[in-house]
């Protein structure tokens, strides 16, 4: 193979992998995952990409002296559903990358 092959090959590779990651980012924001705080009494859900779709606080929390507390628990729950995000986001990029060849941990630009 000479090396204008092999460009061409790498250029078609380079291309499909970046079709790929495309298509996994648009997954992403189909996934939705489910952050909870106080036993469930906050709820927050959100796209494995840390789009947020809704907060659902229980009604036993709607009282002005638990405005603290509720607004402790709505920050718990933001952050645990961004974990949860960040989690299903790194396993859906390791399925793309294990499926493109790329070694794990490899940091592909712009992702």
């Amino acid at each position: 193979m000479n090396m204008e092959e092999m460009l061409a090959q790498a250029q078609r590779a380079a291309e499909t992998i970046q079709k790929q990651m495309g298509d996994a980012q648009a997954k992403l924001d189909e996934i939705e995952v489910e952050g909870t705080a106080g036993g469930g009494l906050v709820k927050v859900r959100a796209t494995a990409r840390g789009r947020i779709l809704g907060v659902s606080i229980d009604e036993s929390m709607m009282k002005p002296e638990e405005k603290q507390m509720v607004e402790d628990l709505v920050t718990a729950a933001f952050n645990d559903a961004r974990d949860r995000a960040d989690r299903v986001s790194a396993e859906e990029m390791e399925k793309i990358q294990q499926g493109a060849g790329i070694p794990a941990g490899f940091k592909l630009p712009g992702m």
